[in-house]
C-alpha cells in the first residue's frame, strides 16, 4: 500500500516510513530531533476517563519508543451525534491529565462526527539526533528486556464475556494506563541497540520485525516473560481475539513454536494495546538495568524474556 506513494527525500530526515519504526524523525539541529507520531482507536474499556487515559498512553509511547521526550500533543476525537457530550468530556480529561503526567502541553485538536467514538493524539517530542533508539541493531549476546505485562488483549475479551476477575481487570487496566516514561528513563542511561513498543502485531510480530531488520535471532523463554493476572488460563479457555490469530497468520511461518504449548501461542500473538517497550541491549548491562528498574518503582511487571543469537533457519525460537 505505501508503495503506491511518491518517493520523498530530505538529508535531514532520519527516520521515515523505509522502515517499521515507530515514529518519523527529522533534525532540527546537530543536537536536536524532532519526533512526529499520531496513534488513535475505539474504546476498548468502558470506563470513559480511563479509555482517554489508555488511548493517551499508547500514543505517548512511540516517542519514548525512539529514546524521546514528548512536548505537544492534539487531540484526535471521533464521536456520535447521539452521546452525551459530557462522555467526550471525559474521555479528553483522561487524555489531558496522562500528557501532563508526560510533562507535555496539549495544545487543541480536531474532532469529527463518526459513528463510534475515536481517540487519540498526535505527538510531537525531541531527541538528540545520537541518542535515537531504532527498531534494528540487535546484536548476538544482547539479553531481550520487556517492560510490561503480556495479555490484556486476552484480558480484554475476557472482561468483554464477562468472565474476567477483578485482579486481572485492575491490573490490565494500570498496564495499559501506565506510560512508558519511566522505562525510558531507566535504559537511555545505557546502551541500547534496539527498542520498540508492543502493540497490535503482539510480542511475535514486534519480535519478527526487529530480528528481520537487524537480520539475527531471537531466542524467547516463554516462561520467563511476565503475563498480566488470569491471562494464561483465559488463553487456555479458549478467550483469545481475533487479531491474534490475524497476526500468527503473517509471521508463524518465521517462529519455531514447536517447544510450547498452545495457549503461549496465543498470548504472545496476543495484540496489546498500550505495551510496553522491548529492548534489546549488551548481556552485561541486563543485570545492572534490571536493578534500576526495581529502583524506579514500575507500575508493571519488567521481565527478561530471553537472548539474541545469530541467524538460524527461524527468526524466532520460542522456549
Amino acid at each position: 500500500m505505501l508503495g503506491k506513494l511518491p518517493k520523498f527525500h530530505d538529508d535531514n530526515l532520519l527516520v521515515g516510513i523505509e522502515t517499521s519504526d515507530d515514529a518519523a524523525i527529522y533534525k532540527v539541529t546537530d543536537d536536536v530531533a524532532l519526533i512526529q507520531t499520531v496513534d488513535f482507536f475505539t474504546p476498548i474499556v468502558d470506563d470513559p476517563y480511563m479509555f482517554g487515559q489508555i488511548a493517551a498512553a499508547n500514543s505517548l509511547s512511540d516517542v519514548y519508543a525512539m529514546g524521546g521526550e514528548p512536548k505537544i500533543a492534539l487531540n484526535i476525537v471521533g464521536f456520535p451525534n447521539c452521546l452525551d457530550p459530557a462522555i467526550l468530556g471525559e474521555i479528553l480529561a483522561g487524555g489531558a491529565a496522562k500528557v501532563k503526567e508526560a510533562g507535555a502541553v496539549l495544545v487543541g485538536g480536531h474532532s469529527v462526527q463518526d459513528d463510534e467514538p475515536k481517540y487519540g493524539l498526535c505527538v510531537s517530542g525531541f531527541v538528540h539526533p545520537d541518542k535515537i533508539f531504532k527498531d534494528y541493531g540487535c546484536k548476538p549476546g544482547d539479553g531481550l528486556i520487556l517492560t510490561k505485562q503480556i495479555g490484556n488483549g486476552i484480558v480484554n475479551t475476557a472482561i468483554k464475556a464477562e468472565m474476567a476477575s477483578e485482579e486481572a481487570i485492575k491490573e490490565v487496566t494500570i498496564s495499559m494506563a501506565s506510560l512508558n516514561k519511566k522505562a525510558k528513563e531507566v535504559v537511555e542511561n545505557h546502551n541500547v541497540t534496539a527498542c520498540t513498543d508492543i502493540t497490535g502485531f503482539g510480542l511475535l510480530g514486534h519480535c519478527v520485525e526487529m530480528a528481520v531488520a537487524s537480520d539475527v535471532t531471537f531466542e524467547i523463554n516463554v516462561n520467563d516473560i511476565a503475563y498480566v493476572t488470569d491471562a494464561i488460563s483465559y488463553a487456555k479457555m479458549g478467550l483469545v481475539p481475533a487479531g491474534a490469530y490475524k497476526n500468527r497468520g503473517y509471521s508463524c511461518h518465521q517462529v519455531d513454536m514447536t517447544q510450547v504449548e498452545e495457549h503461549f501461542i496465543d498470548l504472545l500473538y496476543d495484540p496489546q494495546t498500550s505495551g510496553g517497550l522491548l529492548i534489546s541491549v549488551p548481556a552485561e548491562e541486563v543485570d545492572d538495568i534490571m536493578k534500576e528498574f526495581e529502583e524506579k518503582k514500575m507500575d508493571t511487571k519488567v521481565s527478561i524474556i530471553g537472548k539474541v543469537v545469530e541467524k538460524g533457519d527461524k527468526l524466532i525460537r520460542l522456549r
